[in-house]
Parts: structure tokens; C-alpha cells; sequence
């Protein structure tokens, strides 16, 4: 993992999307079902859509149903980090990008074997890097 990197709100606003800001930097979730890699299947790394870093592989990708891009473990549980999430009258587990502390998605216990878990992430919070072809 690279050093911790720390960026002004305005460079974020210009490196961004809105919608990648509001999900990454404001906490913000979009709608179940309409992001790019919620039934995306090709093989490759999941990097953090802010900052670049491998945060999840395509082999820890599963079809939860909920409409948002699952996965069972991250790539590198040093490149996540969790924290209590007490919005909107719940208590959840915030999952965020341990390089730039982009705001990925929530990890519930609710996940297949072996690790139990889901970690339900926004597809604008990733950038797919494809698995190279084999020849």
C-alpha cells in the first residue's frame, strides 16, 4: 500500500465526478442496481475510483441481489479500513479506502463462506482494471 494521500476538497471536486464525489467524499450511496459493475463479471482488480489503490479481485465477487457490486473479502485488508456508521437512525460498518479515505460502501455479516461477510461497495467508488489476457 502507498502513503496516505491527502487531497483539498476543491481537488477532489475537480478529479471527480459529482456523483463520484458525493458517494466518495459526502458518504452518499447510488441507487441499488444502476452502477456499472453490480452484475459485472470480467475478471481483474477493483482499484479505489479516487486514488487508485487494488482494493478488491473479481474471485471475491458474488451476486448478493442487493444491486451493488459484493464481495466476500477485500484484496488487501490493509487497503480497507472500517468504522462505525451511525447515520440515518442505523448502525453500520462503513468500509473506506485506507489511502485516500474514500468512502466505499458498508460491510454486513450477511456474506457467503468462508469469510461470512458482504462488503456492499459503490461501483462509482471503483475503477476496474481487467485481469491481463493469457496467451
Amino acid at each position: 500500500m502507498r502513503g496516505k494521500i491527502e487531497k483539498t476538497d476543491a481537488e477532489w471536486r475537480a478529479e471527480l465526478t459529482g456523483q463520484q464525489y458525493h458517494v466518495c467524499r459526502e458518504k452518499g450511496t447510488e441507487p441499488a442496481f444502476t452502477g456499472q459493475y453490480h452484475a459485472f463479471k470480467e475478471r481483474g482488480v477493483y482499484r479505489c475510483g479516487c486514488c487508485g489503490e487494488p482494493l478488491f479481485n473479481s474471485d471475491e465477487k458474488f451476486d448478493s441481489g442487493t444491486g451493488w457490486p459484493s464481495f466476500w473479502q477485500p484484496a488487501n485488508p490493509e487497503a480497507v479500513a472500517e468504522k462505525v456508521d451511525a447515520s440515518h437512525g442505523m448502525r453500520r460498518i462503513e468500509v473506506v479506502c485506507q489511502g485516500c479515505g474514500a468512502h466505499l460502501g458498508h460491510v454486513f455479516p450477511d456474506g457467503p463462506r468462508p469469510t461470512g461477510l458482504r462488503y456492499c461497495i459503490n461501483s462509482v467508488a471503483l475503477a476496474f482494471q481487467p485481469e491481463p489476457e493469457r496467451s
